[in-house]
């Protein structure tokens, strides 16, 4: 549980940390079939985070088992419940929902885990997913995962990509090696808008949290929008914002500050 705790403790979205301190202190009473969508893939993501599994049968045995050890077990559901109060006190900026096309969690300028975000976005099986990209058709959603900060022992040269914000509206971002103008997946990043499918930005500093040595979490930026390219395998696209990159996050994200 010490591991599931270091990873709640960079939850900072009001919504979710809401949504848990409402519903922790009376599982017992919950039925969880009853719950909304949103509410359900808030509690995804809760579960992903505590046992590392999403859950597929909201009547499975197991889940059920879960969820009422935990609400049994009084001295950890009140570290936990204290841990998101913390949190939520902690919290500094302006959170809002995004816009995806369908009722999602994930809010602006928060910060999740790879796992918590992907099944946010119904994608149940996180851990398959090795690349800085993610597909998803059925959502019609290109997720973008960008690490700033890259070293050569844990990347490529192949994947060593140069992706930086230009200024709080635009973010250039390079492409997997792979891609070719006139690929299938080189054509959705241009057409994305007359296609119908939208572009989500995650980024993060570091591949690894220099506090706890766990892969760092991403922060939300929200969609973007094709603006033009250069080259391809790789393809350096430049991508608007719909939502600026806060002053504070800026500093992080901007090449001429971090390198």
């Amino acid at each position: 549980m010490t591991k599931a705790m270091s990873r709640l403790s960079v939850i900072d979205s009001r919504r979710w940390i809401r949504f848990l301190l409402h519903l922790l202190p009376q599982i017992d009473n919950v039925d969880f079939g009853k719950l909304s969508v949103m509410e359900k893939r808030m509690l995804q993501m809760f579960y992903i985070t505590v046992w590392g599994k999403a859950i597929e049968d909201w009547g499975d045995y197991e889940f059920l088992d879960n969820l009422y050890a935990l609400s049994d077990s009084s001295v950890l559901l009140n570290e936990l419940i204290e841990l998101l109060n913390y949190q939520y006190s902690r919290i500094d900026f302006i959170d809002a929902p995004v816009d995806i096309g369908f009722d999602c969690p994930l809010d602006l300028h928060c910060t999740y885990t790879r796992d918590q975000l992907l099944v946010a976005l119904d994608f149940l099986k996180p851990g398959t997913v090795r690349e800085g990209v993610k597909w998803l058709q059925e959502q019609k959603l290109d997720v973008l995962f960008v690490t700033l900060n890259k070293s050569d022992k844990d990347y490529s040269p192949t994947t060593m990509y140069n992706d930086y914000s230009i200024n709080e509206w635009l973010f250039h971002w390079q492409s997997q090696s792979t891609t070719a103008e006139n690929s299938s997946t080189g054509q959705r990043y241009i057409y994305h808008k007359e296609r119908g499918s939208r572009v989500l930005l995650f980024v993060r500093e570091f591949k690894a949290d220099r506090i706890s040595g766990g892969a760092e979490a991403y922060t939300f930026l929200g969609t973007a929008n094709y603006v033009k390219h250069e080259g391809e395998r790789p393809m350096n696209i430049t991508w608007r914002l719909d939502h600026p990159i806060p002053a504070k996050y800026l500093k992080k994200t901007n090449k001429l500050m971090v390198g």
